[in-house]
């Protein structure tokens, strides 16, 4: 999880002002751990999605995020090589990180030996329609995340999953990830929303730059209204984002 470590290093500083858990996908993330009482959060970031009531270790190889995490139980490291014996844990949890992790298959192993279940919440590149932002403005995301997800299908294969959830988008969702602002296009623009983001965060400006400016056009002759209006009547939509649940109860 080398590369990832390094691009949260870089955006880590102010990523929890924009990063802020949206309680909707929380509720959902707890569900799937059930009554679980210890957890390991792999990739933890700074600690979105963790039930405040459980017993928690949180691992995260970013020396910055790490420092913005507020739990007391936090380990410097990497899924592939998790510091824990077998079944130390209920439940293992990973939140939009597997795509960060150097060695996949690697990590998703790591996860089962250390947990009796498994709780990882992605994004599916097989997905279709893709977020207008990257299909007509910054195309360079849609490169870059194809290279790096790994497919659900794939994902379950190597946990053994027995359940893949859909995450439709509200909104008004609170979590400053890429989708976040399909219906609030005016976001984009703003440097402190991109920078939370470590796809935009790690593309060459000169392939964020054009796109974000021809999208500032667009919203003010009215062209994105006329190409998008019909998102602003909607209350959620599915942009390819699964909670995937594998093994027991937990306990």
């Amino acid at each position: 999880m080398q590369g990832g470590s390094q691009a949260y290093d870089r955006i880590g500083v102010g990523y929890a002002a924009v990063r802020q858990p949206d309680p909707r996908l929380a509720a959902m993330i707890w569900r799937a751990i059930g009554d679980a009482e210890t957890i390991v959060n792999v990739g933890a970031g700074t600690g979105s999605y963790e039930p405040p009531d459980r017993d928690v270790v949180a691992v995260e190889p970013s020396s910055v995020m790490l420092a913005q995490h507020r739990g007391t139980q936090r380990v410097l490291g990497t899924a592939e090589h998790l510091p824990f014996d077998d079944a130390t844990f209920d439940v293992a949890m990973a939140v939009l990180t597997v795509h960060h992790w150097d060695d996949l298959d690697r990590g998703l192993a790591e996860l089962r030996r250390v947990s009796r279940r498994q709780v990882v919440f992605t994004w599916d590149p097989a997905h279709r329609p893709l977020l207008w932002i990257v299909a007509d403005y910054v195309p360079a995301i849609g490169t870059m995340e194809t290279a790096r997800f790994a497919t659900v299908p794939h994902i379950v294969a190597a946990l053994g999953a027995h359940t893949v959830s859909t995450f439709e988008i509200p909104h008004n969702f609170t979590d400053g990830f890429q989708a976040a602002f399909w219906r609030r296009p005016e976001m984009y623009l703003d440097p402190a929303v991109r920078s939370a983001s470590s796809t935009f965060a790690s593309l060459p400006r000169d392939e964020v730059e054009p796109g974000i400016e021809r999208l500032r056009r667009d919203l003010e002759s009215g062209n994105w209204h006329r190409t998008y209006g019909d998102l602003l009547s909607r209350e959620k939509v599915d942009y390819g984002y699964r909670l995937i649940v594998a093994g027991g109860s937990g306990r």
